[in-house]
């Protein structure tokens, strides 16, 4: 799932950046407001990390600015301890949820989990489509012998995208721009690589190939 992390600190943007990868994120990192108001509107993202402290503007301003033009994405808000005016002001101004900083790392990414799984519809951490479930904690799929098989980042993040909306076709181009970050160079094949991958998994049947389209998932029982 493609994230927005909008945060000044080099240090703390490039270590969130690492976790937050490690956990099946593909991230884009803004360091001012005027980028992250240019990102925010130009590319699709599932989910936005927003610092309020910029250093050439105010966070709020931008979150505002992206929900008067109907830009949706879930957003959680970092602002500092003890700070309530701040959360109650990112709560009006559109924001999903609020982290005071000092933080951990984990509290993140179950937070960011939680407002996504909200977007879908879901309350647990488990993905299910058929006779399969996927751990978002454990980043594993589970068959329906009850075998459980540790995926990488990348087959996580795929596997994700297209168990989330069984029956739904992606494009390779849509699978894409979910799984990779604006500074990523994956090669054209890559999606195929990973879809060869996955289907040793969950068999060829499961996800299928509409010619000219793209990919779906097919939760339906074989």
């Amino acid at each position: 799932m493609r994230l927005l992390l909008v945060e000044d600190d080099r240090l703390l943007a490039d270590g969130l950046t690492r976790q937050l990868e490690k956990s099946g994120f593909s991230v884009d990192i803004a360091r001012t407001a005027k980028e992250a108001g240019i990102l925010g509107s130009q590319e699709s993202y599932r989910v936005c990390v927003l610092d309020l402290g910029l250093p050439d503007g105010n966070g709020l301003t931008v979150l505002k600015q992206w929900r008067a033009h109907h830009i949706d994405f879930p957003v959680l808000i970092l602002t500092a301890r003890g700070d309530w005016q701040d959360k109650v002001d990112g709560l009006k101004a559109g924001a999903d949820d609020y982290l005071a900083k000092p933080f951990q790392t984990e509290e993140l990414v179950a937070r960011l989990n939680a407002i996504i799984r909200r977007g879908d519809g879901r309350v647990s951490s488990t993905v299910r489509a058929g006779r399969f479930e996927l751990d978002e904690n454990r980043q594993s799929l589970k068959m329906q012998d009850g075998t459980e098989h540790s995926l990488t980042g990348t087959e996580f993040r795929l596997l994700r995208c297209l168990m989330n909306r069984p029956g739904h076709v992606f494009s390779k181009d849509q699978l894409m721009e979910q799984l990779y970050s604006l500074n990523d160079n994956p090669s054209d094949n890559v999606i195929e690589a990973y879809i060869r991958r996955l289907r040793k998994l969950v068999g060829a049947e499961t996800i299928a190939t509409r010619r000219g389209q793209g990919y779906l998932f097919n939760d339906a029982d074989h």
